[in-house]
């Protein structure tokens, strides 16, 4: 099969593939109970910059894993659809992703430290490659390492706390010789509300909304995560149903083995 031709007439964009994530191991047989958002108010008074370094230093190190049914709305230059997603995450270099449809799964993307693998059950197609920047983007479409994918996919602004910022109002703004990331704390919680990472030139290459918050046992939780490729006029929106923070995940479940009679191609297959 020609993969260039099914990136071409694929029903699923490419960049929902960073949100599609799989059909897990005992869902179906856990409690749940419907969680209602916390309304988001706007500060009180100015933050200081140490009680936000500290707010997001300490949720970095509470929230380490993910599982959770997830509504997914995307639109962009090639349309717009809607899917029905699971979601496993194990911070820092875990994810396992899965398109749901009535008829079963159409995609499956698991990745580790070591490498990215897509299967794709209706073409008989097995993808292979390094676990890089290049080639998450390449299956992506988002330009972010995967400990920074894991992280935004948490609620988690892909940002060291530890490292220099300052403060601008209610934001943190982290500098480096590459760019700079922006994280706007608009809530009377000392919760992130918005991330923008911009380019040497200014540019926001990509930007973030957290809302819906809701309490979990690790703390609060944006349970509607926006994001926003202004470059490439690109949208996708995650609302998670029923999150489960911080379970147990195990590791067979971030990789894949290929299925009989299926044909495997490298990575580098699926073009830039």
């Amino acid at each position: 099969m020609n993969l260039r031709w099914w990136r071409r007439t694929s029903t699923c964009p490419q960049i929902l593939n960073i949100l599609l994530i799989v059909a897990f191991a005992g869902l179906a047989g856990c409690a749940t109970t419907t969680i209602q958002p916390i309304p988001t108010e706007a500060p009180t008074g100015p933050w200081e910059a140490g009680q936000l370094r500290d707010a997001l230093a300490q949720r970095r190190e509470k929230f380490q894993s993910l599982r959770a049914l997830a509504n997914v709305d995307y639109s962009g230059p090639d349309g717009k659809n809607g899917f029905q997603e699971a979601v496993l995450i194990q911070r820092p270099d875990r994810l396992r992703l899965e398109t749901l449809s009535m008829l079963g799964a159409i995609l499956v993307v698991t990745v580790n430290n070591k490498e990215i693998i897509g299967y794709h059950p209706r073409e008989g197609v097995y993808v292979r490659g390094q676990a890089s920047k290049a080639n998450l983007q390449k299956y992506t479409q988002i330009p972010l390492e995967l400990d920074e994918m894991t992280a935004l996919l948490l609620g988690l602004p892909p940002v060291d706390a530890k490292t220099p910022s300052e403060l601008n109002g209610n934001s943190l703004i982290f500098s480096s010789s590459k760019g700079k990331d922006v994280v706007n704390f608009e809530s009377k919680e000392a919760v992130p509300t918005k991330w923008q990472r911009m380019d040497g030139s200014g540019r926001v290459e990509l930007n973030a909304s957290f809302a819906d918050y809701i309490q979990t046992p690790a703390g609060l939780f944006p349970s509607t995560i926006l994001m926003e490729s202004p470059q490439q006029k690109k949208r996708l929106e995650i609302r998670y149903r029923e999150p489960e923070l911080n379970v147990s995940i195990a590791n067979d479940l971030f990789s894949q083995q290929k299925p009989v009679n299926v044909k495997e191609y490298p990575i580098e297959a699926l073009g830039k």
